[in-house]
């Protein structure tokens, strides 16, 4: 897999479900139902495949339970992680709690994040383009790409 990609609208119902976007669903591996739904490091939730859930609980096992902030870090980063499962219909249940951290009403987006998707409410994730300047954006991408060594691929 070389990377999710896309912005996907999908619209909340009242008992919290939402029907995976056509185009998101056609870049998951075949026959992926399940997945862990997690907090966000912003207002937004996190949707992880399993085999990228995998991955990260991995390396999350290899640190030293001995450092407080690795314990610390653990409790956030695993709190309210959840698996959910796609319905026949199509459809993924977002846990309440989860749903209340990142103040999912109706309208989403899920926007890929190469392993993942995140979870927006339409309107914060509009406004995280709003709010950031094109001039923003190119100071940023010089700061985070701009020190890369093709050469090391």
């Amino acid at each position: 897999m070389n990377g999710f990609h896309g912005e996907y609208e999908a619209t909340v119902d009242a008992k919290g479900r939402f029907l995976l976007p056509g185009g998101l669903k056609k870049q998951l591996p075949e026959g992926e139902s399940r997945f862990i739904v997690s907090r966000g490091f912003e207002k937004c939730l996190t949707l992880y495949t399993m085999k990228s859930w995998e991955t990260i609980i991995a390396k999350i096992n290899r640190l030293n339970d001995f450092d407080p902030k690795v314990r610390q870090f653990r409790r956030q980063f695993l709190g309210g992680a959840t698996e959910v499962e796609l319905d026949t219909a199509g459809r993924l249940l977002l846990p309440a709690s989860l749903k209340e951290y990142a103040s999912l009403l109706k309208d989403i987006v899920l926007a890929a994040a190469i392993d993942r998707f995140e979870i927006w409410d339409a309107a914060k994730y509009k406004q995280l383009f709003e709010d950031f300047s094109p001039e923003d954006f190119s100071n940023l991408a010089k700061d985070v790409m701009g020190g890369l060594d093709d050469s090391k691929q």
